[in-house]
């Protein structure tokens, strides 16, 4: 293990070659949001060779101040495998930014490789390294770590600079570095920080409810976030969404009432049920708060097959430039895609219908649903594209 000496050593490293591979370690299990509790770090050293550090947040003496500064830096590439909740942690535990994002298992989709590839199957497949990943599911957060934790640590960040490289080689000779590196951008913006009126927004069959009843659901959801956040345990032991729901529909006024909620259990009520009633008070006194928007049309049954040519197209441009089929579209955009040509509206907010997805296949794909375009079945059975 790492001393948190080596920090700002990392640090000079990273800014001096200017890039530096970064993988955690965390538990989440049981708590509000996950808890950093590794933190591993490769650099090149002056001679070109990888040095690996793993640094220990739990220890009570690291300052992550010189790496953080490095994270937020866009001169520094940051270089990580299947990074999303590596990213949302770091910027919270460290209070920083991180910038320019090299995400290998994202790039790797756009290199004619799997999409959501495993990092072990990545160094495999690029670099013939072969893992012994032994220790993935441990308690991270109990002290010291066996030889076995600190090895499988190290190996996350040691093959990662060399298979970035690797696959930035395959997407240069596709031209397709850019794409990449546009997608990988997105991480940028990644949080764990949970927006109580986001959450309220999610809550199921909250839209089913009256503007009186939303204002008490919202009102619970920000109590059941402060008292999560206060006793670090998940959300849905606090309060399950069914029951929180069920309660705003309800506005129950005593205990005898709540108790009558399908989900809640009695020891939620004999612990939180006065807290709760108060919310439901509280709530019933705050401003009603009105469905926003308008609801989406319903099915039409022939959605679905149109939602499956749509596919058949999406598939065969995808195989068609060795792209993963992932990166182009999921089945709820093109449901909303076919919904939108079936009923006239516009044009849907989805990926599959900007940037470079819109050239590849996402005008090709509303001129299909617009009947200017066929598929048909080559004689090599594969799915060619006419226009009409």
């Amino acid at each position: 293990m790492n001393t948190a000496a080596s920090v700002p050593a990392l640090a000079e490293r990273a800014r001096a070659t200017g890039a530096l591979a970064i993988d955690t370690e965390f538990m989440g299990e049981g708590r509000y949001r996950a808890l950093l509790c590794l933190v591993q770090v490769a650099v090149l050293d002056a001679e070109g060779e990888v040095e690996v550090a793993v640094l220990d947040p739990l220890a009570g003496d690291l300052d992550p101040a010189p790496l953080a500064a490095v994270l937020a830096d866009p001169a520094v590439e940051v270089v990580l495998h299947a990074g999303r909740q590596d990213v949302a942690l770091l910027k919270r535990a460290w209070s920083t930014e991180v910038r320019n994002v090299f995400d290998t298992q994202l790039a790797a989709g756009f290199a004619g490789l799997r999409s959501q590839l495993g990092y072990e199957a990545l160094l495999q497949e690029l670099l013939g390294v072969r893992l012994g990943k032994s220790a993935s599911f441990t308690r991270w957060d109990q002290r010291p770590l066996s030889d076995e934790q600190a090895g499988y640590a190290r190996e996350d960040v040691l093959h990662l600079l060399q298979a970035a490289d690797a696959v930035k080689e395959r997407l240069s000779a596709l031209g397709r570095l850019e794409w990449a590196r546009e997608e990988c951008r997105a991480l940028e913006a990644v949080t764990d920080v949970r927006d109580p009126d986001t959450v309220f927004g999610r809550l199921p069959r909250v839209n089913s409810l009256d503007p009186g009843q939303r204002a008490v659901a919202r009102a619970l959801a920000g109590w059941r976030e402060d008292c999560a956040a206060q006793e670090d345990r998940p959300v849905q032991s606090v309060l399950p969404d069914a029951a929180l729901v069920e309660i705003a529909k309800r506005r129950p006024r005593d205990l005898d009432r709540l108790r009558q909620i399908r989900g809640l259990h009695e020891g939620t009520v004999r612990r939180r049920g006065r807290a709760i009633l108060d919310e439901v008070e509280r709530g019933r006194e705050l401003p009603p708060i009105p469905v926003e928007g308008t609801r989406p049309p319903s099915t039409h049954p022939g959605d679905a097959s149109l939602i499956v040519l749509a596919e058949a197209l999406v598939r065969a441009r995808a195989a068609d430039a060795e792209l993963a089929y992932e990166l182009l579209a999921a089945r709820a955009d093109l449901q909303r895609v076919v919904s939108a040509a079936r009923h006239g509206t516009d044009e849907p907010d989805v990926r599959t219908l900007q940037g470079w997805r819109r050239e590849l296949v996402g005008a090709e794909l509303l001129e299909l649903l617009a009947g200017r375009r066929a598929l048909r079945v080559g004689p090599d059975l594969a799915i060619t594209v006419d226009e009409l």
